[in-house]
C-alpha cells in the first residue's frame, strides 16, 4: 500500500538577501509515516530547508507543495491545521505561563477571537503530558530551562494537531534520558499516521528511529535514503572530515543498526 506524499519540494532554492545561497536546487518529499531527518554541517541549509518547507519564507525558485497544491496558496489558518513547525528557540520568550503559550497551538482550530473551550484544554493537558512537560504548566516561560522549553515548543505543535510536524533541533539542551524520550514520541506520532521532518546534528538518534535520513551539504541535498546507505564512511567523510568512528549496535545476531561517534585518533 502506497503512502500518500503530504509535502514536496521541487528544486527549491533560497538566497538571503546580502548573503549566500543557502539552499540550492532542492527535491524532497514527505509521505504520511515518516520520520525523515535532515542532517548536515553547520550551514548546510538545512534550517532553511525547513522553513521553506513550512511557508515560513516565501519559496522565490522552484515550489513546495502540500497536499499538491502550492503552500503560498494556503489561507494561513487552514496550512496551520496541516503543518506544524517547531523552531530551535524562540526570539524573544512571551510573558505567559506554559499551559497558555501551549494552548496558542490551538488557533488553527478557533473561529476569530473565540475564547478556548473544555476541548482545547483538553487538547493542552494530554500535548504537555506526552511531552513530559506538565509539572511546567503553571510556570511562566521566562522561569523554564531551555531543556524545558524544548519540550514545550514540541507541546504546542502536538497542540495544533497538524498533519505534518517539521521540526528544527529538538534535543537541542535535552539530557540524554528527553532526548531519546522526544525522539520515540515523533515515531509514535508518525506510526500513527502523521509525519515529520526533523533536523538534527545526532546522527545515532537518526540511525534508531528515522525511516530515511536527508544528508545535505552546501545548500544541496547530497544523500536521501535509508539510514543504512547514508551512515557510511564514504558518504559521511566528504561531508563532515574525517574525525568520526563507524560501528554497529550489538543486536545479538551479528549485526545491528550503524552509529557514528566523534573520534579524535591521537597520535
Amino acid at each position: 500500500m502506497s503512502m500518500s506524499c503530504l509535502l514536496e519540494a521541487r528544486a527549491v532554492a533560497h538566497t538571503y538577501r546580502d548573503g549566500p545561497r543557502a539552499v540550492d536546487g532542492v527535491d524532497f518529499r514527505l509521505r504520511e509515516r515518516e520520520l525523515v531527518v535532515v542532517l548536515g554541517p553547520n550551514g548546510s541549509g538545512k534550517s532553511t530547508l525547513l522553513k521553506l518547507l513550512g511557508g515560513l519564507i516565501p519559496c522565490r525558485e522552484g515550489e513546495v507543495l502540500l497536499r499538491e497544491k502550492p503552500i503560498g496558496a494556503w489561507r494561513f489558518r487552514e496550512r496551520a491545521r496541516h503543518v506544524a513547525v517547531v523552531p530551535q528557540f524562540l526570539p524573544a520568550l512571551p510573558d505567559l505561563l506554559v499551559a497558555d503559550f501551549v494552548l496558542g497551538g490551538r488557533y488553527a482550530h478557533r473561529h476569530g477571537w473565540n475564547q478556548s473551550g473544555a476541548h482545547d484544554r483538553q487538547v493542552v493537558s494530554h500535548a504537555l503530558e506526552r511531552c513530559d512537560a506538565a509539572d511546567v504548566a503553571c510556570r511562566s516561560m521566562q522561569e523554564i530551562s531551555g531543556g524545558q522549553r524544548q519540550r514545550v515548543l514540541l507541546a504546542r505543535a502536538l497542540a495544533q494537531e497538524a498533519d505534518v510536524l517539521l521540526v528544527d533541533e529538538p534535543t537541542n539542551s535535552l539530557d540524554p534520558e528527553h532526548q531519546v524520550r522526544v525522539f520515540a514520541l515523533l515515531a509514535e506520532l508518525v506510526a500513527a499516521g502523521r509525519a515529520a521532518c526533523v533536523v538534527t546534528h545526532d546522527l545515532n538518534l537518526a540511525s534508531q528511529f528515522a525511516t530515511r535520513i536527508g544528508l545535505m551539504a552546501a545548500g544541496r541535498m547530497v544523500l536521501d535514503a535509508p539510514p543504512e546507505a547514508v551512515l557510511r564512511r564514504e558518504v559521511l567523510q566528504p561531508v563532515y572530515g574525517e574525525h568520526l568512528y563507524y560501528g554497529r549496535f550489538d543486536d545479538g545476531r551479528g549485526g545491528g543498526a550503524p552509529f557514528v561517534l566523534p573520534w579524535l585518533q591521537k597520535p
